[in-house]
């Protein structure tokens, strides 16, 4: 948008006037140029068509870069004495004089003249009208004016054709259109005249009311600063565009534009005002500071009130407090010495002695407000909000105090003030009281309710502070359904102070109820939000919505061939995504071509509706894993659910947080534990087996953890195919680890692979011999073994199973299990007389001396069985 509010000079050189030249705006040369038809076009096709796009604009309307140029150019060439100047060879230089060297290097270098150059065309340059494109504007005139419109339409159609550069034919047909209703080809007629014309102002002003009254206020304000380009004086319409910026949400050209208009007019006060407003509403406070400071100084016997009043509002707000105190003094010796300040500049002076460390001054201005406080009760609030910044809660409270009665006594922030200085002042009891008022007026303020149950809890009323964070019992539902916020029960810190105090007082089932579905939404999103996101494909609802730009800039009138209101980077991506749509379509109809060509039926994959876009929540918990305290609160969680029997939701939960985690190697440790003894108690351990996996390989030689990963991974189907790789990883890496080699002879032994489950179980007991389990495990195997049928020395791997177990019952201390164990052996091999023995041995309660002396008494009739069985095997091949 181009905004040029120069004026013409007051003083002329005496040499331009010679040569009746005027004085006009630097762009006004342009401007006038801007709108050309060229040979051929017909402007009521453009205005019939009813589309004046950039596209026509380049290609009929207009003198386009290239043409300025060779104008120029043309215009150089003419100025040069012998035409064009081409490069001096040396040997032409010589023989010349020094004088002729010097003035053809200095050609086309000339000293440009510090006179201001006039522009614009030479007085009485342009053309004149014809006398018969005279009396045809003059018929047209007549017959509108009698309204005869369709009359007018033909004749002023013929002027245009005869004249096409004659603005008054284009204002007068948008007249008769608009007297017909046509107001589209009326607004095209208009911007047309107003291009050709562009000093007149009535006819951007013309614009300008259409488009304001239709709401489209971009275009209004391109409209209104070219009639403000062409009538700069006048300080209306200077007002309407500042207005306009400032509905825009422009501030920073608001500011601008009022401060122009404060310039020019020095004794607007008011637009200077506003202009520091909009200034500081920009974030230019120093700015807004500066010019009303400079007013000031413009203004020094007499100097506006309310100009010293905003500038201490400001400069107090930029704590130079110390200056705006020094205005405030300034402003009582120069205009007010006869009388009082104002109460509003008062109090601001008490502000500032408060500030400053003069309390007894400031107490000495602001007593005025004790006596008018019902009519002045934003004074009062400002006092006091000053005195609570300094930390001085009593006077906070005494003005807080004052409000009583007024029309803010029921506001509820007034309470939470005032509940804020009673708690600073150590008076809880008041605090509360205040706090509850509060939430009377502001049920939905989350830090006051908070703030007010750490006070209830800190009273040892826990009771009162689970009722207030509780949901309501007598819930109205035709408020919820008015009120789309979420209610206050609903809110993550709500709810997070209330699990934190059933979680104090042991109640499991409270606790989980309130915050298991508020952490695990809140890790399900941390997680999301950690992934790798792949860069989208723009839908093509995207896109269109994009395109909509540049249709709204053209906006089917012919005012798309002025400059752009549009940003610059809306237009970049409008045109982007207007080739990306263009290049759709052409691979679209590429397709479409082929497959017609080939005799197949076509069908497009692009399909035109738009996948469904990704949700991107909030969390309820933001800060859930900014804190310390709340790793020890999913970690309480998890144990709660699974005291609660509650397995699946707990390992879930551990599980989302391990992903979250994983830098944070104690929390991490703690709940992988956690998960791996839930693992072990729950039926379906799939989502504990991580845990007891890590857990494992973090502790090789724990028989702990070992006996949690064998008793979860037996729990599934073809366990050891998918745990093959880990327990050969630890066998390699670990050689004096046996527990990878008990568990593989566990397997082999389901397969009934014995010899390879004894070889297992010989490699572990070479490293534990002295270990109970890994006895068992070899003398089993070897029994096992022996029953088999392929084997040629049963004997000898009998005995040595016998062997095993009976070092097996030595360790153990000859437990009821190792008897047991023993007695099942010579069960399986076929000795039922010692088998019946020991399986007395294990049904009778025996102490440890009568054990031991059954077993001596026993051992002569074992070891004559055992002779008698082997005679037994060995005689058939005597025989």
């Amino acid at each position: 948008m181009m905004e040029d509010d120069d004026e013409e000079d007051e003083e002329d050189n005496e040499d331009d006037e010679q040569d009746g030249e005027v004085e006009e705006d630097d762009n006004e040369d342009e401007e006038e140029s801007t709108l050309t038809f060229k040979d051929g076009v017909n402007p009521l096709d453009l205005v019939e068509d009813g589309a004046f796009t950039d596209q026509l604009y380049q290609k009929f309307v207009g003198m386009d870069y290239e043409a300025l140029a060779e104008k120029k150019r043309k215009a150089l060439v003419d100025n040069r004495p012998g035409g064009s100047v081409k490069k001096v060879r040396q040997d032409d230089l010589s023989g010349a004089s020094m004088e002729e060297i010097l003035e053809a290097m200095n050609y086309g270098m000339q000293r440009r003249s510090r006179k201001r150059k006039k522009k614009g065309r030479r007085k009485g340059s342009r053309n004149k009208l014809t006398p018969e494109i005279t009396r045809l504007l003059g018929d047209a005139t007549y017959h509108y004016a009698l309204g005869n419109f369709e009359e007018a339409i033909p004749i002023l159609s013929e002027v245009i054709m005869k004249a096409p550069h004659l603005p008054d034919a284009y204002h007068t047909l948008g007249l008769v259109h608009h007297a017909l209703g046509n107001e589209k080809k009326a607004l095209n007629f208009y911007t047309i005249a107003a291009h050709l014309a562009p000093r007149d102002s009535s006819l951007w002003e013309l614009l300008f009311d259409w488009f304001n009254t239709r709401g489209q206020t971009p275009r209004a304000i391109y409209c209104i600063s070219r009639a403000i380009t062409a009538d700069p004086k006048n300080i209306n319409l200077k007002y309407c565009r500042a207005s306009l910026y400032v509905k825009v949400g422009d501030y920073r050209r608001a500011a601008a534009s009022y401060e122009h208009i404060a310039q020019t007019c020095p004794d607007d006060v008011e637009a200077l005002k506003t202009g520091a407003n909009m200034y500081k509403l920009c974030g230019q406070l120093e700015r807004s500071v500066h010019i009303l400071g400079e007013y000031l100084k413009s203004h020094p016997t007499e100097p506006e009130l309310s100009v010293i009043d905003l500038l201490a509002s400001m400069l107090m707000q930029n704590n130079a407090h110390s200056d705006a105190l020094q205005h405030i003094e300034r402003a009582q010796l120069v205009s007010c010495s006869k009388k009082e300040l104002p109460l509003e500049m008062k109090v601001k002076e008490g502000i500032c002695h408060a500030y400053l460390g003069n309390s007894e001054k400031a107490e000495m201005l602001l007593s005025a407000l004790e006596q008018k406080s019902a009519d002045h009760a934003e004074l009062i609030t400002e006092v006091a909000d000053s005195f609570m910044s300094l930390e001085q809660y009593s006077s906070a409270l005494k003005y807080y105090l004052m409000l009583k009665g007024t029309a803010d006594s029921n506001n509820g922030f007034l309470h939470i003030k005032m509940a804020r200085c009673y708690l600073s002042l150590n008076d809880r009891v008041q605090a509360i009281s205040c706090f509850y008022l509060a939430l009377k007026a502001l049920k939905n303020n989350i830090d006051a309710r908070l703030t007010l149950a750490s006070l209830l809890l800190e009273e040892a009323r826990e009771e009162d502070a689970i009722l207030l964070l509780s949901p309501l019992d007598n819930i109205d539902c035709s408020d919820l359904q008015t009120d789309k916020s979420e209610p206050w029960w609903c809110n993550g810190k709500v709810k997070l102070k209330l699990c934190h105090i059933y979680r104090a007082k042991g109640m499991h089932k409270e606790f989980v109820d309130t915050i298991y579905s508020l952490v695990c939404e809140a890790l399900c999103i941390e997680v999301l939000q950690q992934k790798v996101r792949v860069k989208k494909r723009l839908t093509k609802s995207v896109l269109l919505e994009r395109v909509k730009v540049l249709n709204n800039h053209q906006m089917d009138n012919l005012l798309c061939g002025s400059i752009s209101v549009t940003p610059a980077s809306d237009m970049s991506r409008a045109n982007r995504a207007k080739k990306l749509l263009e290049k759709k379509a052409k691979v679209k109809e590429e397709k479409r071509a082929k497959a017609m060509a080939a005799g197949a039926d076509w069908q497009s994959d692009d399909s035109d509706e738009d996948p469904p876009e990704e949700i991107h929540k909030a969390s309820p918990l933001p800060d859930l894993l900014k804190d310390k305290e709340n790793y020890d609160l999913i970690i309480d969680l998890c144990k709660s659910l699974a005291s609660l029997h509650k397995y699946c939701e707990s390992l879930e939960i551990i599980n989302l947080a391990l992903k979250v985690t994983r830098n944070i190697s104690s929390v991490a440790e703690e709940l992988k534990s956690l998960g791996a003894q839930i693992a072990y108690n729950t039926p379906d351990p799939e989502h504990g087996l991580d845990c007891v996996k890590y857990i494992a390989d973090q502790h090789p030689y724990s028989y702990a953890a070992w006996n949690c990963y064998y008793k979860v991974i037996t729990r599934f189907d073809d366990w050891y195919a998918r745990h093959f790789k880990f327990l050969r990883g630890k066998r390699d890496k670990l050689k004096d680890c046996a527990a990878p080699m008990i568990i593989s002879g566990h397997h082999l032994t389901r397969k009934s692979r014995h010899q390879d489950a004894a070889r297992e179980y010989l490699e572990a007991y070479k490293l534990l011999p002295e270990n109970a389990l890994i006895n068992l495990c070899v003398g089993t195997a070897l029994i096992n073994l022996a029953l088999g049928l392929r084997l040629q020395n049963k004997h000898q791997s009998v005995a040595q199973g016998l062997a095993f177990l009976y070092n097996n019952l030595r360790l153990c201390e000859n437990s009821q299990e190792a008897l047991y164990n023993l007695a099942r052996a010579f069960h399986h091999i076929g000795l039922v007389t010692l088998a019946t023995v020991y399986y007395q041995h294990v049904t009778v309660t025996f102490g440890e001396k009568q054990l031991s002396i059954c077993i001596l008494s026993t051992k002569r009739v074992e070891q004559q069985i055992l002779l008698e069985w082997s005679l037994e095997i060995t005689a058939p091949s005597e025989r």
